[in-house]
Formats: structure tokens, sequence, C-alpha cells
């Protein structure tokens, strides 16, 4: 583990190397606050940091406060080095952002502990940081397809709504369904229809732009967000068509011909209904343009305004 040493004293300096190196920590060290800072400032910085308290420049403590005013998602564990002794300097060097201090001169057994107390909590924070964001991923996204789940990507439409309204621009929202998707899973079984699913949300990304937004609505039906940046309603939903319909997709051995069928309709800047309204009578007109896109044979793209 990458280990900052910033300490002013020269012969501690050499001392506090020469022991982390022996207990396998990779030490930067440094002579200054300043310089401390600095190391703080690059790309993937030390987590664990030893900090003399009193050095020229900046001190201990004042690196202390820069660091934690980061709110960095992965705040790294401080040990200050101090002579002070009084109760009350302890308690305000960890007030300003140290987890822990350790009195000078310094005993080795003890700082060797100490630093692996630190370690141990910044490895039980990268635990814990990693499992949130797992949590964080799968309250937003479908496990499946890995898109938006129906929750987010309504979310998702109402910012675009009040965005639209901001800019006075256009959105169009569409409603795509897979055809005949029940035939599949009763055909082939659902383990097949799920890797159907996955290569119809792959070839349907691949058919949007980078700034679109796309979510599973339901089953195998899925909400589609465009920024209207052109005058032609269906270009983007005729892309997906396409793409969905291009081959045969392969799944356990088989060669499954898949198409889709899209509803769309248009929002234009309408300040008299509140982001719930527009946003339920977008989902709603789109919702029956898909009626009708079944209902005129499916593989197809109906637009109502």
């Amino acid at each position: 583990m990458k280990l900052l040493i910033a300490e002013d004293d020269k012969a501690s300096r050499m001392m506090l190397a020469a022991v982390t190196s022996q207990w396998n920590y990779d030490s930067i060290v440094v002579e200054d606050g300043e310089a401390a800072w600095e190391v703080m400032q690059q790309d993937e910085p030390p987590c664990l940091l030893l900090l003399d308290w009193e050095m020229p420049g900046m001190t201990g403590v004042e690196v202390c406060q820069k660091v934690r005013a980061n709110n960095s998602d992965n705040p790294p564990y401080i040990l200050l080095l101090t002579a002070r002794t009084e109760t009350a300097d302890i308690v305000e060097g960890l007030q300003q952002g140290a987890n822990d201090y350790i009195p000078k001169p310094f005993n080795a057994a003890e700082l060797q502990v100490r630093l692996e107390v630190g370690t141990r909590m910044l490895n039980l924070q990268s635990k814990l940081t990693l499992a949130l964001k797992d949590l964080q991923f799968h309250a937003t996204y479908d496990a499946l397809t890995e898109i938006l789940n129906r929750r987010a990507v309504l979310e998702a439409m109402n910012k675009e709504i009040a965005r639209v309204q901001r800019q006075k621009s256009s959105l169009y929202i569409g409603m795509c369904d897979i055809d005949h998707f029940k035939k599949i899973n009763d055909t082939y079984g659902h383990l097949v229809g799920d890797e159907v699913l996955k290569e119809v949300v792959k070839r349907m990304k691949t058919a949007l732009r980078s700034f679109d937004l796309i979510g599973r609505y339901g089953g195998e039906e899925f909400l589609v967000i465009c920024n209207a940046t052109d005058n032609k309603p269906s270009t983007a939903f005729e892309r997906i068509c396409k793409f969905v319909t291009a081959s045969p997709i392969k799944a356990n051995g088989e060669s499954i011909p898949v198409s889709i069928s899209c509803g769309v309709t248009k929002l234009d800047v309408d300040l008299e209904h509140s982001i719930d309204e527009l946003s339920q009578q977008l989902l709603g007109t789109a919702d029956d343009a898909l009626y009708e896109a079944k209902e005129a044979g499916r593989n197809r793209v109906i637009f109502k305004p």
C-alpha cells in the first residue's frame, strides 16, 4: 500500500522511510506540507498518510483540512506525528480531519500497529464502497439487460421534460416492444428468451446516439427517450427496427428471427401542464401509437403527435 510520509526533520524522515519500507509499505517521502499536498493532487494519490504536525509553510493539520475538503468517495486514513501531548491539542488535530496520532518521539512497534489499523480500515472502506456502488447499480439498472430500470428511466424522462421546458426544445418518447416475444419464450424457453432480450437491447443501444436514453419499462417493452435534433421523429426508431431485424439472434444453438414495434410521440414546450401530467400524456400517447404499430402488422414505427 502507498504511504505518504511528510516530515521536515531529515533524521526522522530517513528513519520513517527505512522502517516503513521494512513493513512493505510503498513510501513516498516529502519534507513539508506543500510537497505533501502536491502529491495528493496527483492521480491515484496514497490512501495512507503519516504527517508531522509541525512543518514550515503548511502544517500537517492544514494538509488534513485541505484533504478532507475534497470530499473524496474514498478518503485517506491520516495519522499525525506530534510532540504535543495536551488533550486540547490532540482533540484539535482529530477535529481537523486526522484519524489517529502518534506521539513523538515515536515507538516503532506502536507506529507499525497503528499503520496496520489504518490499512485495515482502508480495506474495509474499499469493500463498503464497492458494496454501495453495487447496491446503487441494482437500484437503478435492470439486472438482466443492464439498462435503466422502470423507475430510473421514468425519473430520467421527467428530468428531460424539465430540460425541454427550460431550453424550449423538443423531445421524442418511444415505446418499443419485441414482437411475439411470448411465442419465443414458449417455443425456446425462458433462458433463450433472456438471451434474446439482452441481444435486442445491445442492438437498440447501437442504433441510438450516446445521449439518447433507454430503459426496460417492463417485460419485453422498452422506453426510449431521444433529443429532437431533426424534424424526422421516426429516424432513431427506424434504425432500431433495422438493427434489431438485421440478422437472426443466435441463442443456445437456435437461430431466431426477431423484430420490434415502436410507438413514438413528441413533446414540444408546454408550460401549461405539470411535468407529471406531461409524463402521463406522453406515455399514454406512445403506448397508443405502439398498439397501432402492432395492429398494422408489427416491425414498424408509428408516430402519433
